[in-house]
């Protein structure tokens, strides 16, 4: 198994987790964690790595729990199954400016024409970076319809 070591990238303790829990149950995990339906905390080490760590060891602020739900979609970038449709489409929506983010990157890798709708409101958001995310979603969805 790979651990959350600082040389590990996320995308290969990803994998690793996936291989270890098969794809749906990662997946599944990660949408619970969006929709703070669980904190599976050896899920959380792997998907935040050092940095969860760090976070976990000292207790969660307030003001950095959102990170979890950051992680969470990031996993399901790399890692995806239908099952996380409806946690994505809750992260489009998030107040935190990263998880929406996270969650347009999604969007855009996995082709979610569903979430066009959803993705068309960031357009607008008021973070720079959101609204590049939404608008790259909004090109790969639209070329993939064409």
């Amino acid at each position: 198994m790979v651990g959350p070591t600082k040389n590990v990238s996320p995308r290969l303790r990803i994998e690793a987790e996936c291989a270890r829990r098969g794809l749906r149950s990662f997946v599944q995990g990660c949408a619970d964690v969006i929709l703070g339906e669980d904190s599976d905390t050896a899920l959380i080490l792997v998907l935040g790595g050092p940095h969860a760590r760090l976070i976990l060891g000292n207790g969660v602020p307030d003001d950095q729990a959102y990170w979890f739900r950051v992680w969470a979609a990031r996993g399901l970038l790399w890692a995806w199954d239908d099952i996380g449709t409806a946690a994505i489409r809750t992260a489009l929506g998030d107040s935190a400016w990263r998880v929406r983010e996270m969650a347009a990157k999604v969007v855009a890798r996995n082709q979610l024409g569903d979430l066009l709708p959803a993705v068309l409101v960031l357009r607008t958001d008021p973070t720079d970076r959101v609204r590049s995310a939404a608008r790259r979603a909004v090109a790969v969805l639209t070329r993939a319809a064409a």
